[in-house]
């Protein structure tokens, strides 16, 4: 069994902070809401919004200037590719990646996949399942899920790794076109086989950001579990693919 654990609070200040940074509300240069500000605004205890603080400036998103506070530096360099584990699933080349190709089978449909696939909770779908490794170790399995009729005609279903990414396979092969992406990221238990695959001891969480790809008109193409070890956190974030 999964089970989803909540991000602490200082986190989730912290990402709510970083959105505002994102939508210009705190622009770059001006100073953050002093400590004070914070805890009232938020109704958060004083170490929580110092925690949060210090987690921001730790990956470069505020910085502290003597005499004048805590400014905002913006988005720092490389987080646009860190957060973009969704759009790296469907582009990766399996045959250019270091890693391999463990699992190519139809399975029962998880639960929480078959309601964005918007299957029954009995249908069968692909699933590939790809473990990138660095240096023979392994730090990352995808799980990727394709309904049965978007596989027909693809060598989706083929145990060879891809030459080309998934988006670009199936925009080729299906003349479907995938429009944006949606990342939940979440901790939770790996079950035995991701444990083993990952190389994790026992009550190692892992991080699972869970990858919807859509079309232009919502229908869902693709679901990835993407899985790292990682503490415990919750988000959700939309792009589009253009």
């Amino acid at each position: 069994m999964a089970y989803e654990v909540e991000a602490p609070k200082y986190v989730r200040l912290a990402q709510t902070i970083q959105r505002r940074i994102e939508d210009g509300t705190y622009p770059p240069g001006t100073r953050v809401p002093s400590e004070n500000q914070l805890v009232q605004a938020f109704g958060m205890s004083r170490p929580t919004v110092v925690r949060a603080l210090e987690l921001l400036k730790r990956d470069g998103w505020l910085e502290s200037r003597q005499g004048y506070g805590t400014i905002v530096r913006g988005r720092p360099a490389g987080v646009e590719q860190k957060d973009r584990r969704g759009r790296e699933a469907l582009e990766r080349d399996e045959s250019q990646t270091l890693g391999r190709l463990v699992v190519v089978d139809q399975v029962p449909v998880p639960a929480r996949v078959a309601s964005m696939l918007g299957l029954p909770k009995r249908a069968k779908v692909l699933m590939r399942r790809f473990l990138v490794e660095e240096d023979g170790e392994a730090v990352e399995l995808v799980s990727s899920y394709f309904p049965a009729g978007l596989v027909e005609g693809t060598e989706l279903g083929s145990s060879e790794p891809l030459a080309v990414g998934v988006r670009e396979h199936l925009e080729g092969r299906k003349k479907v076109r995938f429009d944006h992406v949606t990342e939940r990221v979440s901790a939770r238990m790996p079950d035995v086989d991701e444990s083993e695959l990952l190389g994790l001891p026992d009550g190692v969480p892992v991080l699972s950001v869970l990858v919807i790809a859509y079309d232009a008109s919502g229908q869902a193409l693709q679901v990835s579990d993407v899985l790292l070890p990682a503490d415990g956190q919750e988000l959700e974030d939309t792009y589009r693919l253009n």
